[in-house]
């Protein structure tokens, strides 16, 4: 099968509810697509995200059963979970300020000071927000620092959850492009018991689901209905 075009995979994309059983995937290319998701951009490159591929027919009914049964779980061959991973942000942060070092041995060091200090400084002091009280403490400085100059305003814990669920879910949709230039299909879904699904997949408290992803190949029945968009003049505004 010829691999789509970037604007073909993204009109061949559909949220398919019903797969074909008799019409399998091949396990490493959705292996590779997820690799593919990884190169999706993310705030600060932390990449604080996690990508749990769903192989076994053990797992794959047990997941379908927190997730209400719901045909997109139920009937698909393979399920992609894309999970949040805050709590890993001193990791992610030291290997960025590992891999700036590593790139830049032997050139001018003055050079990369700048981004060793917004890695070693600028960004820890955010991520330190992920605790309430400090995130709380952080907002109100914030907004006095507002008051006389262009200031960063999301800075509290609920603030910083929404930018690791943004980064995850660019994440997710590469990884949806990129199944549909294959020709296969996803089916992104929120419905979830997301304590049992955590305890499933042996989740530490501090991650979060982003979604769970069917996948596989449609069934003529897998699409619900004609697609359906507001009106593009209707959400483009040009200034």
């Amino acid at each position: 099968m010829k691999e789509k075009t970037v604007s073909e995979a993204v009109n061949f994309r559909r949220s398919v509810r019903v797969y074909d059983s008799e019409k399998p995937i091949d396990t490493e290319r959705v292996k590779k697509c997820i690799e593919q998701a990884t190169l999706a951009p993310t705030s600060s490159n932390l990449q604080l995200w996690e990508f749990y591929h769903i192989q076994s027919e053990e797992l794959l009914k047990k997941v379908a059963e927190v997730c209400y049964n719901q045909p997109a779980a139920k009937t698909a061959q393979e399920l992609v979970i894309p999970v949040v991973r805050l709590d890993l942000w001193q990791q992610r942060i030291q290997a960025n300020v590992d891999f700036i070092k590593k790139a830049n041995i032997g050139k001018d060091q003055k050079k990369i000071k700048g981004a060793l200090d917004y890695y070693e400084k600028i960004i820890p002091q955010l991520y330190r927000g992920t605790d309430k009280l400090q995130g709380f403490l952080h907002s109100l400085k914030s907004n006095w620092d507002g008051r006389k100059k262009v200031t960063y305003r999301e800075v509290k814990a609920g603030d910083l959850r929404v930018v690791g669920h943004k980064s995850t879910a660019l994440a997710a949709q590469n990884f949806m492009v990129s199944m549909a230039a294959f020709g296969y299909d996803t089916c992104p879904m929120e419905g979830f018991d997301s304590v049992r699904l955590k305890a499933l997949l042996q989740l530490p408290k501090a991650a979060e689901i982003s979604m769970v992803i069917g996948c596989g190949i449609r069934k003529k029945e897998g699409i619900y209905g004609d697609r359906f968009r507001i009106p593009f003049e209707e959400v483009y505004f040009k200034k």
